[in-house]
């Protein structure tokens, strides 16, 4: 008929103008990657080191942390060792288990998941009881695949479990919330970074290990309070804003070195109380500052308060 457009004609047309909105969409989201980087402007500077014993007037064995992962378990911007993550989980638990403690972090600036084993081979060396780890900020805005990341870490997490050390996982913030990022880059970022934070709990979970959500309830605290959350770069926290990381980590952390010592099992004993990985890592995605623990298909969900 004439006037009217063939099939094929009309599908490569739909073809070509999708594809020419994708190539303009990441286009868009590449160009704000720069501009961010450019405003963010982080480099490698490390706050004093906060390694050492807390609580050295106390009596009994040091409980020994290992801390690592990417900027945020560093405590970028801080001034102090006692601003920074390490630091105040060192703090903390020696008011609260009573004993001293002895820190070593290993973690470092721009580090993604993959950089994991090499700061660990370092770190080992340190007998940890508990190795903390904050890390998938650096895969999202690098652009590591969620799916590669999360295995890399499970593999980390198992590789650590089967050791006898315990590991407590913070999983990736909402990089939607970070101010310098524009639109559509922040809907980019909270998109991949949510998706992210839910496979590494299931990867986490599955190995082992404990996987507290920081996204939604730091999320709410950072955008609500983000001129004293947030750092003078408006990207990695202020000290008050790794004081509440921390204060969520700190719970599941004495959990973990707790239930080791007594070699009590993490589940409860009722069967409503377990429920499937996948669903356990949904809901926490949607309950940050809840704490997933399981093995194999099936976990507990905890609600974590600082």
């Amino acid at each position: 008929m004439c006037g009217v457009p063939k099939p094929t004609k009309v599908a490569t047309t739909a073809l070509v103008g999708s594809t020419a909105a994708l190539t303009g969409f990441y286009g868009t989201v590449l160009a704000e990657a720069v501009l961010a980087r450019k405003a963010i402007g982080v480099t490698d500077e490390r706050p004093p080191s906060p390694d050492g014993l807390y609580g050295d007037d106390l009596l009994g064995e040091p409980v020994r942390v290992l801390v690592a992962g990417d900027s945020a378990a560093v405590g970028y911007g801080t001034e102090r060792a006692d601003q920074t993550p390490p630091g105040l989980i060192g703090i903390g638990l020696t008011h609260v288990l009573g004993a001293p403690v002895d820190v070593r972090s290993v973690a470092v600036v721009g580090a993604v998941t993959a950089d994991l084993p090499a700061q660990l081979e370092l770190g080992l060396e340190h007998k940890p009881d508990v190795v903390v780890i904050v890390v998938g900020a650096n895969d999202v805005t690098h652009r590591v695949r969620p799916g590669l990341a999360a295995r890399q870490l499970g593999e980390v997490v198992r590789d650590l479990t089967a050791r006898d050390i315990e590991v407590v996982v913070g999983t990736c913030p909402d990089l939607g919330l970070v101010r310098p990022l524009q639109q559509p880059l922040r809907w980019y970022a909270h998109r991949i970074s949510t998706r992210l934070a839910k496979l590494q709990t299931v990867a986490v979970a599955r190995n082992g290990g404990r996987a507290v959500s920081l996204g939604e309830l730091l999320g709410r605290l950072f955008l609500e309070h983000h001129d004293v959350m947030f750092g003078a770069d408006r990207f990695h926290p202020s000290a008050t804003g790794y004081a509440n990381m921390v204060g969520v980590l700190l719970p599941a952390i004495t959990g973990a070195l707790r239930e080791h010592e007594t070699g009590r099992v993490p589940f409860f004993d009722v069967p409503r109380d377990l429920m499937p990985l996948g669903a356990a890592a949904a809901q926490a995605s949607h309950e940050s500052g809840t704490e997933v623990v399981g093995a194999g298909r099936w976990a507990t969900v905890r609600r974590r308060r600082g």
